[in-house]
């Protein structure tokens, strides 16, 4: 089925999500064993490594040794191929393709409002949309798992997450399409949605982290990442993961892969609005520095660019971040932009109810004469990330089911929310099996993670960290 399905009636749409129940019984979503051909895991890795910057590949590693979670978190891969093997109702949406619950966070509207959204597009792409349900559930029982809860507590978690998600996406089957798209989660909604059902303390915790959000700006990332050297402001150095290009390359090399850059910068502004393109322009470039970033995403090239507007403390800070191809791609297809950096933008533009107001695209050259894409945005616009090590499982079943309701808001704005909404029904059929599947698979990522802790011990792979 298509994602979307204006030419039929509602009637007709909910026939075909029900339909699809013939195709994928909402029982059979429990299922998960890893197949007679399932891969390597530390091969897949290795495979997806061998583009990457080689000398912060073992800081990949390192952090995905570190635990269960930070290995589901770089992981993605080996989901994508696992899910590629399990049941399909043939509806589509457009997918996060990393859907876990670190990446559900607190994030700054261009009218300066404190939101719940989605974050990280790395992996987009047009597919099934119970894979995003299936890798939220299971990030869920693995934090519940590390937090020491029985089997129990972690199913009440996640059966109320895709309870928030069935029963928020049939609220969304009712409504008109621009009801849809203008709906998002401000700070206001959240507090009245789940403010009378948790503690007095965990509504001071969610309120100092909301305070703690607003505080993680452009001026404290500029305080935190910048010093005056000399009289001029610059990036400053902290190797491996933050290196200026006067400490990475020699002379002659930092002065190609700086003019790369500004280069960089100044074609992907005419992927913004005439608007923004104009607000840009009032800036200069001032320093640049390679970034390290994520769990998943170390290794692949990420600069960070200092500008200065009207003076040294008027700053803004871009992250031009490498757009490798989609996890998904293998199997699903490429999907149709002309560039990853564009399905990048497009994918999070289709399902963030707001977007950061410098977020575009551009491909650049790099000094080795390779062609790779880009993406970027501000380096930090307020972010509120979850602590789930601090979480109880009232406060995980409360958040859940907020990323569950975000999650079925981004789905409905590309998906047919009229087939989708049918095919859930009203009942606990769908709950229940992807709790199964959650926990089912989250011992598969136990495996594996123990595969590439062997891989370290062994000398077959490197690890450090940092």
């Amino acid at each position: 089925m298509t994602t979307q399905a204006p030419s039929r009636t509602p009637q007709e749409r909910a026939a075909l999500g029900r339909a699809a129940r013939a195709v994928a019984p909402r029982s059979s979503h429990a299922e998960y064993a890893p197949g007679p051909g399932r891969r390597d895991p530390v091969d897949l890795l290795e495979e997806q490594s061998a583009s990457r910057v080689p000398e912060l590949v073992p800081i990949r590693y390192g952090r995905m040794t570190e635990s269960p979670f930070r290995f589901y978190r770089g992981a993605a891969a080996l989901m994508a191929a696992d899910l590629a093997d399990t049941p399909r109702t043939g509806v589509t949406a457009q997918l996060c393709g990393d859907a876990h619950m670190l990446n559900f966070r607190l994030l700054a509207s261009p009218e300066r409002r404190m939101m719940f959204d989605i974050n990280d597009f790395d992996e987009t792409l047009p597919g099934p949309w119970e894979w995003d349900v299936k890798r939220l559930a299971t990030s869920l029982v693995i934090a519940g798992r590390a937090n020491g809860w029985d089997t129990k507590e972690r199913a009440a978690v996640v059966r109320a997450t895709v309870r928030s998600y069935r029963e928020q996406m049939r609220q969304y089957a009712g409504m008109g399409n621009l009801a849809v798209w203008y709906a998002r989660f401000d700070e206001e909604w959240v507090r009245q949605r789940f403010a009378p059902r948790v503690s007095a303390r965990a509504r001071g915790r969610w309120q100092r982290e909301v305070d703690k959000a607003r505080g993680r700006d452009t001026l404290q990332a500029f305080g935190k990442l910048t010093e005056v050297v000399g009289g001029e402001r610059r990036i400053a150095a902290d190797p491996p993961l933050i290196v200026p290009l006067q400490d990475l390359l020699p002379d002659v090399e930092r002065g190609d892969l700086e003019e790369g850059i500004r280069l960089l910068l100044d074609r992907y502004a005419r992927t913004l609005p005439s608007d923004r393109r104009f607000l840009l322009r009032q800036y200069r470039v001032v320093d640049m520095a390679r970034k390290v970033v994520g769990v998943g995403s170390v290794g692949t090239r990420c600069w960070i660019v200092l500008l200065l507007g009207r003076d040294d403390q008027d700053p803004l800070l871009l992250q031009a971040k490498e757009a490798d191809t989609s996890v998904l791609a293998a199997h699903l297809g490429g999907g149709d932009h002309a560039t990853e950096g564009e399905r990048v933008v497009s994918g999070q533009r289709l399902m963030q109810a707001t977007s950061d107001i410098f977020l575009g695209w551009e491909r650049a050259d790099g000094i080795d004469g390779k062609r790779r894409d880009f993406y970027v945005r501000q380096l930090r616009d307020w972010k509120g990330i979850p602590q789930p090590e601090v979480m109880v499982p009232a406060g995980m079943r409360a958040f859940g089911e907020l990323c569950g309701a975000t999650l079925a808001r981004a789905h409905a704005r590309s998906g047919d929310r009229v087939a989708i909404a049918a095919y859930l029904g009203g009942g606990e059929v769908f709950d229940r099996a992807v709790s199964a599947f959650a926990e089912a698979y989250a011992d598969q990522n136990e495996r594996d993670f123990a595969a590439l802790r062997e891989a370290v011990r062994s000398g077959r792979v490197l690890a450090a960290s940092a």
